[in-house]
């Protein structure tokens, strides 16, 4: 019998650490089509990895439900990536045409605060399975105001 290795990790060199899980889920046929139109842009962030990503994991739920977690430095290096090309404009035609997918994703801060978003799916998961559901828009329209830092 061998005893298992029990092992943990020192996080105070990142007090700023931002996790980021995401969501995207085929709901129709033509979502196949939505999730080929994304598999560039995860290419191009392992290629050129984005200022403040420390790592980028990918994972399945199931087989219509990929999922990635991401670990940023700062809040600040992940708003400035989704500020921007390619994520900037895959955003906006997504939030257009959902194209037959649904895309969800869940932010936690070390410094405090947690947030989410779920666009087109077809039952609650995450946060949405234990809390209320909140509109996102107005004053909850972005993940920095949700998280209470707007």
């Amino acid at each position: 019998m061998q005893k298992p290795v029990r092992e943990s990790v020192d996080l105070s060199a990142y007090p700023d650490l931002v996790v980021i899980l995401l969501g995207f889920r085929v709901r129709r046929w033509r979502g196949i089509l939505s999730l080929f139109k994304l598999g560039p842009g995860f290419a191009a962030i392992k290629r050129d990895v984005p200022d403040g990503l420390l790592l980028d994991e990918n994972f399945l739920f199931g087989l219509n439900h990929l999922g990635i977690r991401q670990y940023w430095r700062d809040y600040e290096s992940l708003e400035a990536f989704t500020r921007s090309a390619p994520h900037s404009i895959w955003w906006r035609d997504f939030l257009k045409d959902s194209g037959g997918a649904g895309f969800w994703h869940e932010t936690y801060r070390m410094k405090g605060g947690m947030e989410a978003v779920y666009i087109d799916m077809p039952k609650p998961m995450g946060f949405g399975r234990f809390a209320p559901a909140r509109d996102p828009k107005g004053p909850f329209m972005t993940a920095r105001a949700r998280l209470g830092h707007g």
